[in-house]
């Protein structure tokens, strides 16, 4: 057409690479390979001129051990059709690295699938100068007159762009949603620890507010004195916060781009920014409204008291054991209700049915921290009894620090409540993800027994390729299989063969009935779906017909899953032989090898392969064996891989976000630690004078810090895993909840060395006071 320069038809398809049964595929997409509107870079060989001819990308010359010169069988979307052998001619840069990709003009696109190909859309490059309005008319003329029944649009360029951009961006609204969700919780972490922190100031200046009461200050005004300071805070807090925030957003292009990424400058929301400092500003405003209430209920004649009375600390308040008690009713209610209903739940209840019992156990959450929050000055001690029995041999560092927290239960729960809401979070989290990667494991242990698979198909595997496959340094537990297709009653299932104590993942295998080790001649195994369909189980009778006849057989073991390789019956290799009409294949894992540099060169291909290199080698070795006797690869640590790195990736992404709230606790930790030290002057001083020694001092301090972080994280496990454990029953997968011990007394360990550590600058100031000085500083 006149004012267009060039054209470049748009088209991914996914093909099979060999028999489709062995799960290999490689995406073909379009593209001209030259000129602006072309996205890959040839890096070997050239690009494809001629019918049947596919470029690949690094990872497909990899995994497929193939590069110039060499072809490749591929199935279309009918696996019943033909193959096609395409010819490799070349190797490219492409835009996706991640995975086997292949790429052809769209002219030669057709002769490779050797079906019609259905275009997603055309990029058209106009002329210079060209009248783009005009163009999209005769455009649109044009496409109706070819096919008047279609409807498309013609969309001018920088729209498209700008639409992609907007589609990527919207791609992430999940996330920030849910790292709002958990920013609301780090937000009232901070609420609780301002609230804290406000309380502990206000009962150090209860001598002021008294004074204050008997020169005729009203209660009001003190409470609105206080309320302002508690706002003012915030808004300084807040405007350094949004001014930081800015900052770091102007300088991640410049970051980026010295990483030689590409990053586009923020657009700063100026309203938004002003709503965060305001808000800041009313949330601490509301957290000193409580302690100035307090702290305003001061009688003139508290003035003439002794700082050691002033800042002693009330037990709970009727009103306030009131509260706590009958939210830890509520929270017990719903919990007899919750379990009732797990206990009595099918698995094929609806997902509504979920939705309502997880609701039921966010219910259990918030009444029970609820309860914490009330009820906390009365837990400290009981939990300090149990964490801090080893502490108080370490005389009289220990014992000083314990009876120190424990003489002040009210402030010690104030913190450890923070740091329990951070530890649940965290907690729950972490067994979360265990009892998915259990999950995970049980069901990919059938599906992916072992990290590659040979499908074998006009001939069977020999002993010698077996052999062959043995002799190469990088595989090991080379386990042959046999699978068929075989008939129960009136229903065709897809049956194994394969010693399941010969590969590691097998052995890990779940079952709901029976034993595996009792699977042998005559007895069988059956996959959860096969034994629902029989109504069978272990013990059970059952005749099993092949192509060669039948065999009557006792079922030795229910599987909790699927069997091997998506199969539904394992048999002993004896019985399936007489049932005849098998195939037969390999299954291996890799070795433990060093993972070098991918190789470049395809001339010293043959040479690297054999030796002890990448895994992509590995597999390019194992296919040219495959091709060797006719049968194809499936490297299935691909599948398994990517499921872990999803499960990692959420339990990263999970603990990234909660961290947050653990950074606040911590925060409080150190401002509650430092606010202590500064009220104790003279009983530091007085230590000093007794003999204690400053490095004695400073661990004094830093163990008192550090138990902060144990009650709360005491506290936190005790709400956060029962907490887990029943959303994981509540959402009704079969998920084994699990119990990460390991991980969870790293995080308890973990998190009393950081809370330690947050009491390490309050420490030394408090070594550094003079014994005379402090003892002399006045009440």
């Amino acid at each position: 057409m006149p004012g267009v320069t060039q054209v470049a038809g748009r088209a991914d398809l996914t093909l099979a690479v060999g028999d489709p049964a062995a799960g290999t595929s490689i995406t073909l997409a379009a593209d001209p390979g030259s000129g602006a509107l072309s996205r890959v870079v040839l890096r070997a060989g050239r690009y494809p001129a001629a019918a049947g001819e596919i470029a690949v990308n690094q990872r497909a010359a990899d995994r497929l051990g193939v590069g110039p010169g060499s072809t490749l069988r591929l199935y279309g979307g009918d696996p019943t059709a033909a193959p096609v052998t395409a010819t490799v001619t070349g190797v490219v840069d492409g835009p996706d690295t991640s995975v086997e990709q292949a790429y052809a003009p769209d002219t030669i696109l057709a002769t490779v699938v050797a079906t019609p190909v259905d275009w997603s859309r055309i990029d058209i490059v106009a002329a210079p100068g060209a009248d783009l309005d005009g163009l999209t008319d005769e455009l649109m003329r044009h496409l109706d007159r070819v096919d008047p029944h279609t409807y498309p649009s013609v969309v001018p360029g920088d729209a498209k762009r700008l639409a992609e951009a907007q589609d990527a961006v919207a791609r992430f609204d999940q996330i920030f949603a849910l790292a709002a969700m958990f920013l609301a919780v780090t937000v009232i972490a901070a609420v609780l620890v301002a609230s804290s922190t406000f309380r502990i100031v206000f009962a150090q200046r209860m001598r002021q507010l008294a004074l204050l009461r008997t020169i005729g200050a009203h209660r009001r005004q003190l409470v609105v004195a206080l309320t302002v300071e508690g706002a003012v805070v915030g808004l300084l807090a807040g405007t350094v916060g949004v001014l930081l925030a800015v900052a770091a957003s102007l300088a991640a292009p410049a970051l980026a781009a010295a990483a030689g990424q590409q990053l586009s400058a923020p657009r700063l929301p100026y309203g938004v920014l002003l709503a965060v400092v305001v808000g800041a500003a009313a949330l601490t405003a509301g957290a000193g409204l409580v302690p100035a209430l307090a702290a305003a209920n001061v009688p003139p004649l508290q003035a003439l008291r002794s700082a050691a009375t002033v800042t002693a600390e009330p037990g709970v308040t009727a009103g306030r054991l009131l509260v706590g008690l009958l939210l830890a009713a509520a929270s017990a209610g719903v919990v007899g209700v919750t379990i009732t209903d797990l206990a009595t739940a099918d698995s094929a209840d609806s997902a509504s049915d979920s939705a309502g019992t997880l609701l039921a156990i966010v219910g259990i959450g918030t009444f029970a921290f609820g309860a914490l929050v009330a009820l906390g000055p009365l837990l400290v001690r009981p939990v300090l009894a149990v964490v801090g029995w080893p502490l108080r041999w370490l005389r009289p560092v220990g014992a000083l620090a314990v009876s120190t927290v424990g003489g002040v239960p009210r402030r010690a729960a104030a913190v450890s409540v923070v740091v329990a809401l951070g530890v649940a979070l965290v907690g729950g989290a972490t067994v979360g993800t265990a009892s998915l990667r259990a999950f995970t494991d049980q069901k990919l242990a059938a599906r992916a027994p072992a990290d590659l698979a040979l499908f074998a198909h006009d001939q069977p595997i020999t002993p010698a390729v077996v052999e062959q496959l043995r002799s190469l340094d990088a595989v090991r537990h080379v386990t042959p299989f046999q699978q068929a297709q075989v008939t129960t009653g009136d229903r065709s299932y897809a049956a194994i063969a394969v010693d399941l104590a010969a590969l590691p993942r097998l052995t890990t295998l779940v079952t709901t009935d029976g034993a595996l080790t009792d699977l042998g001649p005559g007895r069988v195994v059956l996959g959860e779906a096969v034994a629902r369909d029989l109504a069978a189980q272990a013990g059970d009778p059952i005749a099993v017909r092949g192509e060669a006849g039948q065999l009557n057989l006792t079922v030795a073991a229910v599987l909790g899953g699927e069997a091997p390789l998506q199969s539904d019956v394992v048999l002993a290799s004896g019985d399936l032989d007489r049932l005849g009409g098998t195939q037969t294949g390999l299954l291996a894992d890799f070795a433990d090898f060093a993972d070098f540099a991918d190789f470049a060169d395809f001339a010293d291909f043959a040479d690297f392969a054999g030796g002890a290199g990448t895994r992509d080698a590995t597999v390019a070795a194992v296919r040219q064996l495959g091709v060797a006797v006719g049968a194809d690869v499936a490297v299935l640590s691909d599948y398994r891989e990517a499921t872990d790195a999803e499960v990692t990736s959420l339990f990263l992404i999970a603990v990234g976000l909660l961290a947050m709230t653990v950074l606040i606790a911590v925060v409080g930790v150190g401002t509650t630690t430092a606010l202590s030290v500064l009220e104790r002057t003279q009983e530091v001083g007085l230590l000093r004078a007794l003999g204690l020694s400053r490095p004695r001092l400073r661990a004094m301090i830093l163990v008192e810090s550090g138990l902060y972080g144990v009650v709360g994280a005491v506290l936190g496990l005790a709400l956060g895993v029962p907490l887990a454990w029943w959303s994981i029953e509540a959402l009704r997968l079969g998920m084994p909840p699990v119990l990460p011990a390991g991980q969870l007394l790293v995080i308890v360990a973990a998190l009393a060395a950081i809370t330690a550590m947050a009491g390490l600058a309050p420490a030394r100031r408090a070594a550094r006071v003079s014994p005379v000085a402090a003892i002399g500083v006045p009440d």
